[in-house]
């Protein structure tokens, strides 16, 4: 049995009931479940539609979003998130490299990077070199100005952590952003590259090994072992290349407004919901959601 969720954006909710009992008509669903008005609804199906990604394609259009998971083991007992354009608005070293005046330069790096383009670790220690120089205190100055939370992730944590469930960030970005994102928003531990500084400057480097794709599935890998859980109890959320590897690895992954490339291999894409949205695909609604 499988469970058909359809949303869309929070801050402007389209779902029309027509779209949804026309498309449960046609796949031969069972009765349909609003989880949220106009915002998110859910039936099940007993197998997956040969044409699931046609109509996928069809609801882009609409700004609507569809994703299918097995209805068995659907909520999940980890989450794993990456940071960088998914727990937070911005690319860290993008918003640091403006402050060095470098940011041009750096975003088209960034963007090829996560778009697969370029190895991952070549291209980090390439753009923390151009910050070589910058003041410490830049970075307190970009977490306090620039840095900007992506909707929903507040709820998400605090909704599967009051089931149980443990959250880990862990981030091709830095430990000096990591740590104030996961305490703000409730995870139980990051992980991430860190900036190397000496005398309150920025050497331009970073601490080896490098937490890039293969430390991200080392990550999912250890913390389930270590908690006596199975990959498959682990949902995923990225949006980069890097983030593959243990997108893949986890029972579900769900790229979020990713890559064109990075979504191309994931079945659970997002790119119109918000962080709510691996709420909903998880089969909780919108009155089960711990708001703080």
């Amino acid at each position: 049995m499988y469970i058909a969720t359809l949303l869309t954006a929070p801050s402007a909710p389209t779902l029309s009931a027509e779209l949804v009992e026309n498309l449960r008509n046609a796949w031969g669903g069972g009765e349909a479940q609003w989880l949220a008005p106009e915002e998110a609804a859910e039936f099940s199906l007993t197998a997956l539609p040969d044409n699931r990604w046609d109509v996928w394609a069809d609801l882009q259009k609409m700004d609507v979003d569809l994703v299918m998971l097995p209805q068995e083991g659907r909520r999940k007992k980890m989450l794993l998130a990456d940071m960088d354009s998914t727990m937070i608005e911005q690319e860290c070293i993008d918003e640091l490299a403006d402050e060095a005046g470098v940011g041009a330069h750096v975003k088209e790096i960034t963007a090829r990077a996560m778009n697969g383009e370029l190895d991952f670790e070549g291209a980090l220690i390439e753009r923390v070199g151009l910050l070589k120089g910058l003041d410490e205190a830049v970075i307190a100055k970009v977490l306090a100005e620039r840095i900007s939370f992506m909707p929903g992730g507040k709820v998400l944590l605090a909704t599967m952590k009051a089931q149980g469930a443990y959250a880990a960030l862990v981030s091709g970005g830095f430990t000096a952003f990591t740590q104030k994102v996961a305490a703000t928003l409730g995870f139980d531990e990051n992980r991430a590259n860190t900036l190397l500084t000496e005398a309150g400057k920025l050497t331009g480097d970073v601490g080896r090994p490098i937490l890039g794709r293969e430390a991200k599935v080392q990550a999912l890998k250890e913390i389930t072992v270590r908690l006596g859980l199975t990959q498959g109890d682990v949902m995923a959320v990225g949006d980069g290349a890097n983030d593959l590897g243990m997108l893949g690895l986890a029972g579900a992954g769900v790229a979020l407004h990713a890559k064109p490339s990075v979504a191309a291999e994931c079945d659970i894409r997002i790119n119109h919901g918000d962080l709510t949205a691996l709420l909903y695909i998880q089969g909780y609604a919108q009155s089960d959601f711990v708001t703080e």
